[in-house]
């Protein structure tokens, strides 16, 4: 397995893992869109997309985005999005995604990372398994409708 830092030259290998993401969460398979959004991530530099290959098959990345916490005065970032594609699964690729962040962050020193997800998600065995604790303070959420 190989772990990069995806750019703007990688944008076709990102487009259907990121759709397939995007389905999986229920939401309408959309490539044109998809390739917009990634394409503008990557610009603009507002976030931190690592992409897993086996065999130069893309078969899965993370995505992390920047934040700050004002209490510790320290960046941080939320790991928003691990998708790995359903014929690798179980194959330590997600911890492996996850490792690939974690040792941004020790590079960087920021204070940590946040993971969103929804509760049924079983992808939570891996993040505890790899040392993420379960946040209570991390409990409100506003939607703009």
């Amino acid at each position: 397995m190989n772990i990069i830092q995806a750019t703007s030259e990688h944008l076709n290998h990102l487009v259907p893992l990121f759709n397939g993401y995007r389905v999986f969460y229920r939401q309408e398979s959309n490539k044109t869109a998809v390739k917009t959004f990634l394409k503008e991530r990557l610009t603009k530099k507002d976030s931190v997309i690592y992409l897993a290959y086996i065999n130069e098959t893309p078969v899965g990345f993370t995505q992390l985005y920047f934040l700050y916490s004002s209490v510790s005065m320290k960046p941080m970032f939320i790991l928003n999005d691990l998708y790995i594609d359903k014929n690798y699964r179980g194959k330590s690729i997600g911890a492996s995604l996850i490792n690939k962040a974690k040792d941004l962050c020790r590079q960087k020193q920021y204070k940590g990372i946040i993971i969103q997800t929804e509760n049924t998600n079983p992808a939570q065995h891996l993040y505890q398994r790899e040392g993420f604790v379960k946040d209570t303070d991390l409990t409100f959420f506003w939607t703009n409708k």
